[in-house]
This record gives structure tokens, C-alpha cells and sequence, in this order.
């Protein structure tokens, strides 16, 4: 699977978006940085679709930037503006060359979803293998009005129950892309999410 990281090179605070070139060459995300398009362009001239994992400002700021540029179709679970298509737990999408499988994930958003293939986890906010907070195994914070914890966690649990062992890539929102045991970083979030103690000190 071709993945390239095309917000990596931002000074603004932004999330990951991945490109994902193949037979469907999709964006996961569309990110909050003005120069995606242009990096984009550095390894495609086509996008066919975009999928969301949810629609905070940081991941769904430049979509209708990347809308306008490439006319892609847009997946995701809530209503958009430019959503051609929803989508929701269980149903699958193709990413590049390969279907993933969408997994509800709500806790830092309602409208939050993963995919998950035999091999790759794109996992949003929900799980991140680092931030600012952990450096292996983190979960998306839930301290803000509309977000919880008790929900998260069971999403992460969810995401356990959906992912194959055989997954050996994490592509989150946040912090480095991961290669390795991916269901460990996964457990280690959920470990950290049930002590259910504040990820950030001043929460």
C-alpha cells in the first residue's frame, strides 16, 4: 500500500492526512493546512475519494479545498456539505487497493469512525501510537463539551474486537505512523483510557 503523509510538512496545526494511491487513490482526512493541495499534487493528479474519520477543524478544514481541486467523492458517517456518500459501522470501503472495514469509534466525536484492513489501521483521534501525552499508546482526549470518555473506551475496545492480527500499520491523526505490533499500541490506549484519569494535567 502506497501511503503518503501530505500534511507532514505543515507549520500549522493540522492533522495527519494520508494519501493513499492505487486503484482508488483516496485521502483520509483532509487536514487544516492551505498547502495539502499542492502536496497532493506532488504524487497524484487524480484523488477519487476522500473518507473522513470526523469532522473537527483540523482534520475537515481544507475539504472543500481538495473538493474543488480534484472532485473526489467524500465518505463520511455525519451530514457535510460535500458528503456524497455515508457511511457506518460494519460497511466497507476501499482505500487505495485494498477494503477496509468501517468501525464506530465515538468518545472524542460522535460522528467518529476507523478503518481497519487485514494489514492497516487508519485510526483517526480515537488511538494514536504518540503525543503529546504518551509515547506509546495514546487515546483522544475527551475533555471537551460533547466528548466521553466512557464511550471512547468502549470504542477502543470495539476497534480491539475488529482488528486483525495481522495489522502491522497504525496511520493516526496524530504523532508518527506506527509499524509494528499494532494491536499492543492499541491495548496499551485502552489500558491508559480505563484508569480513566485526565490525559492532559490541567484537564
Amino acid at each position: 500500500m502506497e501511503v503518503h503523509h501530505v500534511t507532514e510538512a505543515a507549520e500549522t496545526f493540522t492533522c495527519n492526512a494520508f494519501l493513499v494511491v492505487g486503484d482508488r487513490t483516496t485521502l483520509v482526512d483532509a487536514g487544516a493546512w492551505d498547502g495539502v493541495v499542492d502536496e497532493i499534487r506532488t504524487y497524484t493528479d487524480d484523488v477519487d475519494t476522500v473518507v473522513m474519520t470526523h469532522q473537527h477543524g483540523d482534520h475537515v478544514s481544507e475539504l472543500e479545498a481538495v473538493c474543488d481541486a480534484f472532485d473526489p467523492e467524500v465518505y463520511a458517517y455525519d451530514h457535510h456539505p460535500e458528503r456524497d456518500y455515508s457511511i457506518d459501522d460494519g460497511e466497507t470501503v476501499q482505500i487505495g487497493d485494498d477494503e477496509f472495514t468501517v468501525v464506530y469509534t465515538p468518545g472524542h466525536a460522535d460522528d467518529h469512525v476507523s478503518f481497519v484492513s487485514e494489514t492497516a489501521l487508519f485510526s483517526g483521534d480515537v488511538v494514536v501510537h504518540d503525543d503529546g501525552a504518551f509515547d506509546y499508546g495514546s487515546f483522544g482526549r475527551t475533555d471537551m463539551a460533547g466528548q466521553s470518555r466512557e464511550q471512547l473506551i468502549e470504542s477502543i475496545d470495539r476497534l480491539l474486537d475488529r482488528l486483525p492480527d495481522g495489522v502491522e500499520y497504525m496511520y493516526a491523526g496524530h504523532g508518527d505512523v506506527f509499524q509494528g505490533d499494532v494491536r499492543d499500541v492499541v491495548e496499551t490506549a485502552l489500558d491508559r483510557a480505563e484508569k480513566r484519569e485526565p490525559k492532559y494535567p490541567d484537564e
